[in-house]
C-alpha cells in the first residue's frame, strides 16, 4: 500500500530554519544551534560553521521565525524557508 500525504487546509505548512552564514561569532551562533538542537557543542559548531545547513526542519513557522532570529541576533545569516510541497504519486 503506498503512502499518501494529504495537506489539509488547517496544516500549518512545515518550515525549515537555513543558516546560510555564521558571521564573524562563530561561537556564539553554535551556542545557538545546540540551545535550538540539543546536540554538543562540537558538534554545534561543525553544524554552524558547514554552511548552508539546516538547523531546524519541518517546525512550524512561528518556531522558524524565532529560531532564525535567535541566530540573527548571535550574528548569523538565517532564514526560515517553507518546505516544498511533496510530489503527489503518479496513478
Amino acid at each position: 500500500m503506498a503512502d499518501e500525504y494529504v495537506l489539509l487546509v488547517c496544516d500549518d505548512v512545515p518550515h525549515d530554519v537555513v543558516l546560510t552564514d555564521p558571521g564573524m561569532r562563530t561561537l556564539d551562533v553554535a551556542r545557538v544551534v545546540r540551545r535550538l538542537t540539543g546536540l554538543s557543542l562540537w558538534h554545534s559548531k561543525v553544524l554552524a560553521t558547514r554552511v548552508p545547513a539546516v538547523i531546524l526542519a519541518g517546525v512550524p513557522q512561528e518556531d522558524a521565525e524565532a529560531a532564525a532570529t535567535a541566530l540573527r541576533d548571535a550574528g548569523a545569516r538565517a532564514e526560515a524557508r517553507q518546505r516544498p510541497e511533496p510530489d503527489s504519486p503518479e496513478p
